[in-house]
């Protein structure tokens, strides 16, 4: 039997751009069994010329992104599903409105450095984030609450590292091999948001 709506969970990894988001996600997507989005896919294409430029985002360009993300994740829900998704989420209004969502949204923020972001950043290809735009992103960061569901996890070691800290943190248990494929349920006891 699924479980109601609002029982279903969206985790979504927040940090500036560079911090590992997409690996982390989708390596918590595949350990759990859950749908996985990457919220970069979800930016207008005015977005992505924007920031390909080197011009930060404003309110006003990321307010139907967000609404977005927060749709995508409501439409998961009720398809009975849990989901990760990332996105950097780097004011507490943003991570308002995915809160919005049919679902529990949980935080998972990666802590880094702006000199370890850089170098990382500095060996990506592909990407249109640009390395200038580095100190924007750390500079609008707000840090999560201790009244917000989520938790935080340094991304310093290897991403393997990262990802085992994560489920830690999250309490969540990857899934077994002789399982029905159902993901260990998100427990309702935690710091924040119930």
């Amino acid at each position: 039997m699924a479980r109601d709506v609002a029982a279903r969970a969206c985790i979504v990894v927040m940090g500036p751009s560079g911090v590992g988001k997409t690996t982390i996600a989708e390596g918590l997507a595949d350990r759990l069994g859950w749908s996985f989005a990457e919220a970069d896919k979800f930016h207008p294409t005015a977005n992505i010329d924007k920031m390909s430029t080197g011009i930060p985002l404003d309110d006003d360009d990321r307010a139907p992104w967000l609404a977005l993300i927060r749709d995508w994740v409501t439409g998961k829900a009720h398809a009975g599903r849990d989901a990760v998704i990332t996105c950097s989420a780097l004011k507490r209004r943003y991570r308002d409105v995915l809160r919005e969502a049919d679902a529990r949204v949980r935080f998972l923020e990666l802590v880094a450095s702006p000199a370890l972001v850089e170098a990382r950043m500095a060996k990506r290809q592909g990407h249109y984030m640009p390395v200038s735009l580095l100190a924007s992103q750390f500079a609008a960061l707000e840090e999560l609450e201790d009244d917000e569901d989520g938790v935080k996890v340094d991304v310093s070691g290897t991403p393997e590292e990262t990802l085992a800290a994560a489920l830690a943190a999250l309490e969540l248990s990857p899934l077994k091999s002789d399982s029905s494929q159902a993901a260990a349920p998100v427990p309702t006891a935690s710091a924040g948001r119930p």
